[in-house]
């Protein structure tokens, strides 16, 4: 029977969830706004296959990848969409040439984050792009496999906790699978995510009142579109994006109709984001993150994609500003399928790929702030991360004293 005594023992795949045969295990939200199994002891026949498929229980072995590589897609169009280089798209489609099915992350209706599948190219443009929030797994493990049965090419993509999960889950290997995961900094809350934009939501013109993001169209503008890595200013320094309709002449209670909403949008630099911020910050990452049980290819996965950052220090002719994925094919399968894509290839080494992402072998540390953090305040989300992140006196002293100088010396050249 799952038992979790420490929060950092559970890094909620729910697989155990699934595949539990009386339905016993339900997921619960705690006051950080993480889920986390819980067993109906009345309904438990004690078989333990909740214990068996769980990947903090049973950790892989360490892995080193097959082949690596810088990669790119050549339709600079999806590249900019993307996250990095566009090479999901294109693994994502060979599938759904072949008939296959594809699962990856989306937004519901709430915008929120959960996984989701589609069978066509057009449903791909969901999955575009990092959603740094932990998202829903819902019952998708039991879809792929009832796809996976049929005879269906599945890809199935997530972190890599989710992707060792899902391996466990299905309890045997299956030639019509693809997974994909990618190099995990940690998972932000949903439950904060959700605070968030409900407060930047009702800050934003057109909103009326202080009803939940969730409330009818009355109260809120109509949400478009969210990137968490907008490239507008480049690859390097994306930053966060929602696109939004809001009524042109704001109106409490009459509803808004297509003809009285202007779409807009809110943009801010990664720097200059609350969200982003708290997340690179590690405020409010998942407690098994800081111990992540699938560190250094232990998920399983086929083929782990990441950005390939400081490209330009080892293929400078390379940095177009635009994206570019470092790509690590860890099985034959992996090697057969990105064989398959006609992707810009150019071969990589993998001691670089870590040291330019060093989240790929190491767990990030908790930071000191984190309880601060979840104490609860009468604060704002903003005003609470520019309280908690705001550097130390003496260093922005140091930072003043810093530019001053650099301003006299370049006086002085001229």
């Amino acid at each position: 029977m799952i038992t979790i005594q420490d929060k950092k023992d559970c890094c909620g795949c729910n697989a155990c969830v699934q595949r539990c045969p009386k339905r016993c295990i339900s997921m619960h939200e705690d006051s950080e706004g993480f889920l986390y199994p819980k067993v109906d002891e009345s309904l438990c026949i004690d078989c333990g296959l909740c214990e068996k498929v769980c990947p903090v229980l049973n950790q892989r072995n360490v892995r080193e990848p097959l082949e690596v590589f810088a990669a790119k897609n050549p339709n600079d169009e999806i590249r900019c969409k993307s996250s990095s280089g566009g090479i999901f798209t294109m693994l994502a489609e060979r599938t759904i040439d072949n008939g296959g099915v594809v699962f990856g992350v989306g937004f519901d209706k709430n915008w929120e984050v959960e996984h989701q599948y589609t069978e066509t190219k057009e449903g791909l443009a969901a999955f575009r792009g990092s959603k740094y929030v932990q998202s829903r797994i819902g019952e998708t493990f039991k879809q792929a496999e009832a796809f996976l049965k049929l005879g269906r090419e599945v890809l199935f993509s997530g972190t890599p906790c989710q992707i060792a999960g899902f391996k466990l889950f299905l309890c045997k290997e299956y030639d019509n699978l693809l997974t994909v995961d990618f190099i995990c900094h940690g998972v932000p809350s949903p439950g904060i995510w959700h605070t968030y934009l409900n407060e930047t939501i009702m800050r934003l013109p057109g909103a009326a009142g202080k009803n939940s993001v969730l409330s009818s169209l009355n109260s809120r503008p109509v949400i478009r579109g969210i990137s968490f890595r907008d490239k507008r200013l480049g690859w390097k320094k994306f930053g966060f994006e929602i696109r939004y309709a809001a009524s042109k002449v704001a109106k409490k209670s009459v509803l808004k109709s297509a003809n009285n909403l202007e779409e807009t949008q809110l943009y801010e630099p990664m720097n200059k984001n609350p969200f982003l911020r708290g997340f690179l910050a590690d405020l409010y990452l998942r407690p098994s993150c800081h111990t992540c049980p699938a560190k250094k290819l232990k998920s399983e996965s086929d083929i782990t994609i990441a950005d390939y950052w400081r490209i330009h220090e080892s293929m400078s002719q390379l940095d177009d500003d635009k994206g570019i994925s470092a790509i690590l094919v860890n099985t034959a399968k992996g090697k057969y399928v990105f064989n398959q894509i006609n992707a810009d290839k150019y071969p990589a080494n993998y001691e670089d790929i870590c040291f330019k992402n060093s989240a790929i072998c190491k767990s990030p540390l908790i930071p000191l702030k984190r309880k601060d953090f979840f104490v609860s305040t009468t604060e704002t989300f903003g005003s609470k991360i520019e309280r908690l992140l705001r550097p130390p006196f003496s260093r922005r002293v140091r930072g003043k004293l810093s530019a001053i100088k650099y301003k006299i010396k370049h006086l002085l050249k001229k």
